[in-house]
């Protein structure tokens, strides 16, 4: 299958690119500045999703589209807005939409929506309303989008992020009573995703991942 990733340029999103291609997946990477290491071979579009012309490159010809992009737009929520995520979603689910491409997998974090707070206190407490906050609140956006776009979508919320080689084993949790948010390396976010986009798992669904391990 054709997998579009937006946000292509390291990361979770690199790591799905490579994934995907050891696999035999056919990829389309997208980003605002693409390494030049990547494959000769691999179909690029540059540029920002915010705009349409560069959505509609990204998703032509795709069977499926992971959203994997997002670390910019630090500040406090009450002294700062944030909005590029949720208006790049907007322009990629009408793109999707004009295309009839309907499986897409967007990844968000914990301390979006009812994950708020697992974070622990550091996270809660002082990350989240000094640093994340104006972030957070357009993922929150983003997130309601998804899930009122009529495609076939799932949520990824990832726990803390780490460079660590990937174990394909997490915990997946739609349920977060008792659950108590560790690590994960972002090659285990991208096994998630091609699990999402391929196999069709967690379809209307949101998922919290990290290191299998629950509270008790």
């Amino acid at each position: 299958m054709r997998i579009a990733v937006i946000g292509a340029t390291l990361g979770v999103g690199l790591a799905l690119v490579t994934q995907a291609r050891q696999a035999g997946h056919n990829v389309t990477a997208v980003g605002r500045s693409l390494r030049p290491s990547l494959a000769p071979d691999l179909v690029t579009v540059t540029g920002s999703i915010e705009d349409p012309e560069v959505a509609r490159q990204a998703v032509d010809g795709a069977d499926a589209v992971a959203w994997c992009a997002g670390g910019h737009g630090f500040g406090p929520a009450f002294l700062k807005r944030v909005d590029w995520v949720s208006r790049g979603t907007a322009v990629l689910v009408e793109a999707m939409r004009a295309a009839g491409v309907r499986r897409l997998a967007v990844v968000t974090g914990v301390g979006a929506g009812d994950s708020r707070g697992l974070g622990g206190f550091l996270h809660a407490r002082i990350l989240h309303p000094l640093a994340l906050g104006a972030l957070y609140a357009d993922k929150d956006r983003q997130e309601a989008l998804v899930r009122a776009s009529g495609l076939d979508w799932t949520i990824v919320r990832p726990g803390f992020l780490v460079d660590d080689p990937p174990k394909r084993r997490y915990g997946v949790y739609t349920d977060l009573t008792g659950v108590e948010v560790g690590p994960i390396s972002r090659s285990d976010v991208a096994d998630c995703l091609l699990r999402c986009l391929v196999g069709g798992e967690w379809l209307h669904e949101t998922i919290l991942i990290c290191d299998d391990r629950r509270s008790v």
